[in-house]
């Protein structure tokens, strides 16, 4: 079950990033689950990372790499987090980094590894090293659509987003591929996100513009509101192009706005492929005091599960979405001056039901497959946004069934 098309779009190659897939039998035979992603010798890279205190061990080894500098592969495996594994897991990460950084010449500190799958379980690097050689022999620049495969674990479907930007007289690629359906509440990113553009941009200006970006979308998306141990995103830019960019750049508020819609896509995507998911949720929090007030408005109605089964139901229960509204811990709300929309249709005003609702107008909206929730606290100018998903007995089943 997921919302919304199920076709990855055509993916433009980055020029300077090549990426190859193979099967490990991690988890399943036969099934993708190694990924191998080659950067251009001299490529910028950013990330961001899970803060879940029990970060999984390739998220502590990739930081570490990562600031060491100079990142010419990624490597990640599906199947299997490397999660809750203490000392051995490090150890088992690092070897996975010693075996790919031996078949290709670079110093281990090249390497960053991402793992995603069942948590607390060994890593199986027997299988992971031995599957190597066919990823590397498999890396090609067209090589999207197979890693946007092999990074999936119980997603129903790849997502990926791409865009081409004409800046001055040079074109300028920016694509990416992401995985996540479940334990889905970034604080940070996604359970795993990988883009790549072929501007050359300065480490310290990349970073900034990953860490900006992915807090307005992927920190604005949630499932379950559970934040995963592996959480992990990647921005390349390799310089292949030939266009330097900065934030001083004429082209840089284009560019910026490229790598938005991307990573936006991406974070939606994760949304509409929601484990159990029929339905696609926007909840837009306005006239808040505080950025702060406006997150805590909308994710206390994303995170309801009351609200979720409402939806789920297609049932215009709205007096679940006034609770939640009510315990979000909004400090003298004024009931009288909110108001509450379901889509187009006005729920609450003045305290209570507003007037002209009906429940044949609520219904209609209801039995839509995307869903808009409009919240306007009349308390300042703060405004937010928060995508999210209804709550279905195949969320239940799903996760009930995982490690079978």
């Amino acid at each position: 079950m997921a919302v919304g098309p199920a076709t990855l779009p055509p993916m433009a190659a980055v020029k300077g990033f090549r990426l190859g897939t193979a099967s490990a039998g991690i988890k399943k035979p036969g099934r993708r689950d190694l990924v191998v992603m080659e950067l251009a010798e001299g490529s910028s890279v950013a990330g961001v990372f899970t803060r879940n205190a029990f970060c999984a061990a390739p998220v502590t080894l990739s930081k570490k790499h990562l600031g060491a500098g100079s990142v010419r592969y990624l490597l990640t495996n599906t199947g299997n987090a490397n999660a809750g594994t203490g000392a051995e897991g490090m150890a088992d990460a690092m070897s996975c980094c010693e075996a790919l950084a031996a078949q290709t010449g670079q110093p281990v500190e090249r390497i960053m590894p991402f793992s995603t799958g069942v948590i607390g379980e060994k890593l199986p690097v027997e299988k992971i090293v031995a599957a190597i050689p066919a990823a590397l022999s498999a890396l090609s620049d067209s090589g999207w659509e197979d890693a946007a495969q092999g990074i999936m674990t119980t997603d129903t479907r790849p997502k990926g987003a791409t865009r081409t930007l004409a800046l001055g007289d040079t074109t300028v690629t920016i694509s990416g591929i992401s995985k996540g359906a479940g334990m889905i509440c970034p604080n940070m990113a996604t359970m795993l996100a990988y883009v790549a553009t072929d501007a050359r941009v300065a480490p310290d200006h990349l970073q900034t513009l990953l860490s900006e970006t992915a807090d307005a979308t992927f920190n604005r998306v949630t499932i379950d509101g559970d934040t995963s141990t592996n959480d992990s995103c990647v921005l390349v830019a390799t310089g292949a192009a030939g266009m330097t960019l900065t934030p001083a750049s004429h082209h840089w508020p284009a560019f910026a706005d490229g790598v938005y819609a991307v990573l936006l896509e991406l974070a939606q995507a994760i949304v509409r492929d929601g484990e159990g998911a029929t339905k696609f949720i926007t909840i837009e929090v306005s006239g808040a005091s505080s950025q702060r007030e406006a997150l805590d408005t909308a994710y206390t109605i994303a995170h309801s599960p009351l609200v979720k089964t409402a939806l789920f139901a297609s049932d215009p229960n709205w007096g679940r979405i006034l609770a939640a509204v009510g315990r979000a811990g909004i400090v003298d709300l004024d009931l009288n001056t909110l108001t509450i929309n379901l889509g187009e249709v006005r729920i609450v005003e003045n305290g209570g039901r507003a007037v002209t609702y009906t429940e044949a107008a609520g219904q209609a909206v209801m039995d839509r497959e995307e869903i808009v929730i409009g919240v306007d606290l009349q308390r300042g100018d703060f405004a937010e946004r928060v995508w999210t998903t209804d709550l279905s007995h195949d969320y239940v089943s799903i996760n009930a069934d995982y490690r079978s």
